[in-house]
């Protein structure tokens, strides 16, 4: 048996291929699906099956295309309703590819038709032919996750309380079930939107999360049900969106049209009617100059889960980025999550925006030892008044609440990035605000929002908490504090 893992760190997503005999299955596609059809012609194998365990939320699949260029068959949850051909699968099913069995589990509850998929291989059947085939490994979806399960708030049709009880209910009588050595293989890893607390690692086993993984750990189902819908992650608006796409099948990639080359005066004139321009540069380059009025989010990181959450997917934005491989990286990238629409890019980059004599802007940047010198905190995590209230620098922890809550500066303001697409922080224009986050790329956005916003007084903290963490600043740990002003 072949089985593989491809893992996308930009989404935190991870996608699955299984093969036997000549015979592969594609388990959550990525929606750029020539990587499947590379891994199956250098392991001699055609692409037969292709597996859907819910109708994604945070990212668009790969199905349809992929089926359309393999002739594969779809599977996905009758409660799927899906609106492209498919098999509807129910608890029970099996699929036989080549000589292993892909068993599907019905397990509601992160969405109403989520389905586990367990995998036994032909080298189980041939140690005992005449026993029943242990199972090899467990393909979770967003049900069970390495050190978490997945989120219950996203469906138009259930509460987050129903799924929640779901959720138990599939844990405990579906997954569990199985053997302590069948292996965990989830959809998604740290990072993702769709849990709170995975844990780094890609795979673990049923016995280690039945001994490790908190959601398991809950007595009952009541408690499981009030812990699960406490304290609820934002939910990005684009998941809605995403979800249906998925659930009618995007269009092929090859479909989208070229995006036209724009000069520094036509963007100018659309950016005055209000135009979306995202930068995609690192955040140094950024920090150093940039178009007033444009949002920075970095390749380097989470790209499309931010682009999704801060811009939404009909933003129809407005592409800078330091190289014509950047454009090409971001336009796949912003695809992934459904942002398919775009003005076009700036051409030349910075550098033609700056022959142009156009205006730039550019944000200051501070290390963690010089924001604690201006702070002025004492080694008790005190903060002397040596500066009137307005002359005071305001300190913006734009990371999430658990990660607040391990630890934050003193005095520090608390507001998640992840809130910034519904509302901005209340900051006042007069005080400079130093903006941080766990290593700084989150920061840069929040401090390109703010400047968009009209704001000119943010700074970044450069390596962000990790940054003062590691010089051994002061630190507290008292409850969020949300006032800017």
């Amino acid at each position: 048996m072949y089985f593989e893992q491809f893992y996308l760190t930009c989404l935190a997503h991870a996608s699955y291929m299984i093969g036997s005999n000549g015979e592969a299955a594609v388990v959550d596609p990525q929606r750029d699906v020539d990587i499947y059809l590379k891994a199956a012609e250098e392991q001699n194998l055609k692409i037969r099956h292709i597996f859907e365990t819910h109708l994604h939320a945070d990212f668009v699949s790969g199905h349809k295309e992929l089926a359309a260029r393999t002739g594969a068959t779809i599977y996905i949850g009758a409660q799927a309703k899906a609106g492209f051909p498919h098999v509807a699968l129910r608890g029970g099913d099996e699929v036989k590819v080549g000589a292993v069995r892909i068993r599907a589990l019905e397990t509601p509850g992160h969405t109403p038709e989520g389905m586990c998929f367990v995998v036994t291989g032909e080298e189980q059947s041939a140690q005992k032919p005449l026993q029943p085939a242990q199972p090899y490994a467990v393909l979770t979806g967003d049900t069970l996750f390495i050190g978490d399960v997945g989120r219950p708030d996203l469906s138009p049709t259930h509460t987050p309380q129903q799924l929640a009880g779901l959720l138990y209910d599939s844990l405990h009588k579906e997954l569990l079930a199985l053997p302590d050595a069948t292996l965990v293989y989830p959809a998604h890893g740290a990072g993702s939107l769709c849990g709170r607390a995975m844990r780094a690692e890609k795979s673990s086993t049923i016995g280690t999360e039945r001994l490790t993984n908190y959601a398991l750990q809950i007595p009952t189902r009541e408690e499981f049900i009030r812990q699960l819908t406490t304290n609820l992650p934002t939910r990005p608006d684009y998941f809605a969106e995403d979800a249906e796409i998925n659930r009618s099948g995007a269009a092929a990639l090859t479909e989208l049209a070229p995006l036209p080359a724009l000069s520094p005066n036509e963007i100018q004139q659309r950016m005055q009617g209000g135009a979306w321009v995202l930068d995609v540069r690192s955040g140094n380059d950024f920090a150093a100059a940039h178009l007033p009025g444009s949002v920075n989010i970095a390749l380097s990181g989470q790209f499309a889960s931010w682009a999704g959450a801060i811009l939404g997917i009909h933003a129809n934005p407005i592409l800078i980025a330091g190289t014509e491989a950047q454009i090409e990286e971001a336009r796949m990238r912003l695809a992934r999550v459904g942002i398919e629409e775009m003005q076009g890019y700036l051409d030349g980059g910075i550098a033609a925006w700056q022959r142009a004599g156009l205006p730039v802007l550019s944000t200051p940047q501070i290390s963690a030892q010089e924001l604690h010198r201006e702070l002025n905190i004492s080694r008790d995590g005190a903060r002397p008044i040596s500066k009137s209230a307005k002359e005071q620098m305001v300190v913006l922890d734009v990371r999430r609440e658990g990660e607040w809550q391990a630890g934050h500066i003193p005095g520090a303001n608390w507001y998640a990035l992840d809130g910034f697409p519904s509302r901005l922080p209340e900051v006042d224009a007069a005080r400079t605000v130093a903006i941080h986050c766990k290593g700084g790329y989150r920061s840069m956005i929040a401090c390109s929002l703010l400047e968009r916003a009209g704001h000119r007084n943010v700074v970044n903290v450069t390596g962000g908490f990790d940054a003062w963490h590691g010089a051994g600043l002061p630190q507290a740990t008292e409850a969020p504090a949300l006032t800017t002003r």
